[in-house]
């Protein structure tokens, strides 16, 4: 299917995925949510086209309080019951606030930051006939693990690595210019031996020809850089840090943005 037909699909996807999510927030009484929001193009991207085999090939999501973006997509994707959504965070659910392997679809179970981009380079030495794709945040980059992994991919020419970086600007307490400056990402990456490719990571069509060019990389690992806006679809709060978390959403407030993501 041509990718401008199949973006016009992802726009509706990811618009009912961000609807899923606000209902999650809503049900649950707190969770992550800016952050969320600015990567479900990302995630609806690669889970809605046909890309990659995803029971073949892996994903790997390093950033584990992404967990409610990644749950919606897969219920959405039927990975499990569109129901279980309205589970997430109680006792004896296996959808709990950072993502693991009890969770259908989930490799990796993740907490601590910085870590899956060299679980996944690990994946992809072994086993070089898969892809691995990873989805990090730039806040993530001020862990120095990742910057061990680097040079470790680039050596081992893991041209089936592909490390998407969430770059939305903000962190939990700010902006990450302000708490930690990362620099030039892009730069650092083709300095460690990377392809780099940068796109508007709410664009489904540039999103889908930057995951095909990593796909077909015979050589090095590719680092796709997504600029994406923090808890993007509902304006009222976009690029604001307060977000990163939520809890206690009014019915006020849940019906405001509701109307906002339709």
């Amino acid at each position: 299917m041509p990718f401008f037909q199949q973006s016009r699909q992802l726009q509706q996807i990811s618009r009912q995925a961000r609807l899923d999510l606000l209902d999650l927030l809503y049900h649950s009484g707190a969770s992550h949510f800016a952050g969320p929001l600015s990567s479900m193009d990302v995630l609806v991207s690669l889970y809605f086209s046909d890309i990659f085999n995803l029971k073949k090939d892996k994903f790997i999501l390093s950033a584990g309080h992404l967990a409610p973006a990644l749950y919606v997509v897969l219920a959405n994707a039927n990975y499990f019951p569109k129901s279980k959504l309205k589970e997430f965070s109680t006792f004896d659910s296996y959808l709990q606030g950072h993502v693991s392997t009890q969770v259908p679809g989930v490799n990796y179970s993740s907490g601590s930051l910085g870590q899956g981009l060299s679980f996944a380079a690990g994946l992809a030495l072994g086993d070089k006939n898969k892809k691995i794709i990873t989805l990090t945040t730039d806040g993530e980059h001020q862990e120095g693990q990742i910057w061990e992994c680097l040079p470790f991919a680039s050596k081992y020419k893991l041209s089936n690595l592909i490390n998407i970086i969430d770059l939305n600007g903000y962190q939990i307490d700010g902006a990450t210019k302000d708490i930690m400056p990362l620099g030039n990402l892009s730069n650092k990456y083709l300095g460690y031996g990377w392809q780099v490719i940068t796109v508007d990571g709410h664009n489904h069509k540039q999103i889908l020809k930057a995951l095909e060019k990593a796909k077909e990389s015979d050589s090095q690992p590719t680092c796709i850089i997504a600029q994406t806006t923090f808890a993007k679809g509902i304006p009222s709060i976009e690029n604001d840090y307060r977000y990163h978390d939520y809890k206690n959403l009014s019915e006020t407030l849940y019906q405001k943005f509701k109307e906002q993501l339709l």
